[in-house]
């Protein structure tokens, strides 16, 4: 196997990362924004937490037409035309006038930015054979931390220069730009691509096609509505978003109050401090669960780790640096499942029917993605104090381990694996 030709590396992870980030640094910006929006919109906690949360629900609408069109028509025309249209749509919102507009315009970039998750799922799951797919999905969905690092700072810095409507339209553009290079560079499948080798197209082809022979006959998009993983799948991805956005979305704010920071840029400068750790851990993380064969482990873990940094933070750090560690500890341990979690649903399903069905996880499971960062908003603004809503965040972290732990997946995961490294 380690003689096999690995070029899929080279070009499908970076690209499709680079692509990603941008959407997520569209998507995260708001938290380093809007304070300065709420200077023009008189926001409270609770509508800061509402702005960046109606991004998800307007994130459930592309889910599973994403996937579908992207399993069954292409992955990578359906990621060209949504970029487009989110790009447009984050410049956009540098024009909105009033609260109200705000929250339509952030509706609106999450039904562009919903459909492409599933999409590169879909990619991936036809460019990497499953012994790899953890490490391919850590690889790719790494541009989640390394965005909050690179971009963070850089919207911080924007916001000493520039005014916030400023800050918006300037980094709508990336997308649009980056949207030329993704279409040239990339293809749907190994038959299509003109940069691979024979040796390693005939690798990817032969592993993937008795891989997608283990797998259950394709009953359609109803069968993945009827397996009880599936929604097992979702119950784990709601309640740990919930928790995961609760915490990236606040962090900024968490900062702001640290005793001498006094302007954006070094908040946007020690908010990327967690997000370096983040993205150490999801590499290691999916390397180790590759290795072993194992996914559940991989996921109860982490997020158990995270609930209790989460509790320990706001009971015991009381000064700056302390704060910082917590902040650290619980950004590993958060984001340190992705890479795991979305190696299930292809190892179960075959790839006609599995974009849909990571679309349908995807967007109930976003939910939290509302959830996580109002319910923060909303306890503070009640309480005056952020400890209730993220012990809360914890609670939701905890029943993620809950739903884990009535997952059976890792016996016919180290199964599959073991099948593809004698085939390989």
């Amino acid at each position: 196997m380690s003689k096999v030709p690995a070029k899929r590396w080279q070009y499908i992870i970076p690209v499709a990362a680079i692509m990603y980030m941008l959407a997520y640094m569209d998507r995260i910006n708001v938290s380093m924004i809007l304070p300065y929006v709420g200077g023009n919109f008189h926001l409270t906690s609770a509508a800061t937490g509402f702005a960046s949360g109606i991004f998800f629900f307007g994130y459930m609408v592309l889910q599973i037409p994403g996937g579908y069109l992207a399993s069954r028509w292409s992955a990578k025309r359906v990621v060209f035309i949504l970029m487009m249209l989110w790009g447009i749509s984050a410049m956009a919102t540098a024009l909105v006038q009033s609260t109200t507009e705000l929250y339509v315009m952030r509706f609106v970039l999450g039904i562009f930015e919903g459909g492409v998750w599933p999409a590169v799922l879909v990619l991936l799951a036809s460019w990497f054979p499953q012994n790899e797919r953890a490490r391919a999905n850590a690889l790719w969905m790494a541009c989640l931390p390394v965005s909050s690092i690179i971009m963070t700072p850089i919207t911080g810095w924007l916001l000493t220069v520039a005014s916030w409507r400023d800050v918006f339209f300037i980094e709508g553009l990336p997308p649009i730009i980056w949207g030329i290079v993704w279409w040239f560079a990339l293809s749907d499948r190994p038959s299509e691509a003109r940069w691979i080798s024979d040796q390693e197209r005939s690798f990817i082809q032969t592993v993937l096609a008795s891989e997608n022979n283990k797998k259950p006959a394709n009953g359609g998009f109803k069968q993945a509505l009827g397996n009880k993983t599936v929604w097992i799948l979702i119950a784990v991805y709601l309640c740990w978003i919930t928790g995961f956005y609760g915490f990236s979305l606040w962090v900024p704010s968490v900062i702001k109050e640290f005793k001498g920071v006094t302007n954006s840029g070094m908040v946007g400068i020690l908010s990327a401090i967690p997000f370096i750790f983040a993205f150490i851990a999801m590499i290691l993380n999916s390397a180790w669960s590759d290795k072993r064969g194992k996914r559940q482990s991989h996921i109860a873990v982490p997020v158990i780790i995270a609930a209790l940094s989460l509790i320990l933070g706001q009971l015991v750090a009381h000064d700056p640096t302390t704060k910082m560690i917590f902040l650290v500890i619980t950004a590993m341990a958060v984001y340190s499942p992705y890479g795991p979690f979305w190696a299930i649903p292809s190892s179960l399903l075959r790839i006609e029917i599995v974009g849909a069905s990571m679309g349908l996880i995807n967007a109930i499971g976003n939910l939290g993605g509302f959830l996580g960062p109002y319910m923060v908003g909303y306890v503070k603004q009640l309480t005056g104090s952020g400890f209730a809503g993220f012990f809360l965040l914890a609670v939701f972290l905890l029943i993620t381990v809950i739903f884990v732990a009535l997952l059976r997946t890792d016996k016919r995961a180290q199964s599959a694996i073991d099948e593809t490294q004698i085939a390989g």
